[in-house]
């Protein structure tokens, strides 16, 4: 266990995850003809159950976590009803697990204070309706949409056929997407990142909607993109650098452990330590934030996913490392400053 860099840092983890997944969809999972979920299984594995309990127990690890937001992850659906209103069913659960925190028997990390669900913007104008249900749903904790089907590639190898190709230029998806600003609401990207030119277009279609990049822009480094991250940086770096003349547009600083990124640390044979995982992730992350400003810039856990490289603790140690230069101001927004403003998190 290493020591704790900086321990009274107050931080924000604006991306997390909860699921449970029985050994009948793991099961399942392992006849999926899908590089990405081959490359997560064993993550899906070690936690197939990833809830309040096991949060708790890596919040508690010795940083110092004041709130938490949850994102979808198609989890915990309801399983009757019509099927546009099913994704409902993560939204009153996460809410949930912010009601356990709020009782303030196991602690005061107020975790699940901002909650993104997951609606399908296909549904056009009909999508209103889906976000209404999931606002009332997350009792004042609600803040966004994460859609599905966005990532996509046209070798069906990669996703398993999963996702739609240009659906973020698709006018049904954008006649949904319109409806989000005068909700409220914000959209989490998570594409692969050269789709990243295509998100670029969005962003610059509905500039008042606030856009959260995920993981960095969605590196993806598996079957025929394996070992070609250094011949990709060059063009990642310029569509981050595209997308940050978008003030709509912030970016959340992670999910670099995500075995799909197919850097060096992902899934190794012994865990890395912070000092290794800094020096790895130094470029994306500096090139982030010299773009994006720390105004616009989060640092992010992506856990349990990233569990699959680095523990909850190590993971924050590597962000603070690569931020051991910078203010106190600029430490304050990289880690809850930004946070606590894009996602309206109180705490």
């Amino acid at each position: 266990m290493e020591e704790i860099i900086e321990p009274a840092l107050p931080i924000v983890d604006p991306h997390h995850h909860l699921w449970f997944r029985p050994g009948a969809v793991l099961a399942a999972l392992e006849w999926q003809d899908n590089l990405t979920i081959r490359a997560l299984l064993p993550t899906f594995r070690r936690h197939a159950r990833y809830l309040f309990d096991e949060l708790l127990a890596d919040l508690n690890t010795g940083h110092n976590v004041r709130a938490t937001v949850f994102v979808e992850v198609r989890a915990m659906y309801r399983a009757r009803g019509p099927q546009a209103l099913q994704s409902v069913g993560e939204v009153e659960f996460a809410n949930g697990m912010a009601a356990t925190a709020a009782s303030g028997l196991f602690g005061d990390v107020a975790v699940c204070s901002g909650i993104v669900g997951c609606v399908d913007l296909r549904l056009g104008d009909g999508v209103r309706d889906v976000l209404l249900a999931h606002i009332r749903a997350g009792n004042g904790r609600y803040r966004g949409v994460r859609a599905s089907h966005v990532a996509y590639d046209a070798d069906p190898a990669v996703l398993g056929g999963a996702g739609v190709p240009h659906l973020m230029l698709d006018p049904h998806f954008r006649e949904g997407f319109r409806h989000l600003a005068p909700l409220g609401l914000s959209y989490d990207a998570y594409q692969l990142e050269y789709q990243l030119p295509e998100l670029l277009d969005l962003a610059r279609a509905f500039p008042d909607t606030q856009i959260i990049l995920n993981h960095v822009g969605g590196l993806f480094g598996l079957g025929p993109y394996s070992g070609r991250s250094e011949e990709r940086f060059a063009s990642w770096r310029a569509n981050i650098r595209s997308l940050a003349q978008c003030l709509n547009v912030s970016v959340k600083l992670g999910g670099l452990g995500m075995p799909m990124c197919g850097l060096p640390s992902n899934c190794p044979p012994a865990p890395p330590s912070s000092a290794q995982l800094a020096a790895e992730w130094r470029p994306y992350i500096e090139c982030c934030i010299e773009a994006f400003g720390v105004d616009r810039c989060m640092f992010e856990s992506n856990y349990p996913v990233d569990a699959a490289t680095a523990g909850y603790a190590v993971l924050w140690n590597a962000f603070k490392r690569i931020a051991s230069g910078a203010s106190d101001s600029e430490k304050a927004a990289l880690f809850s400053g930004t946070a606590r403003r894009v996602y309206r998190v109180d705490c």
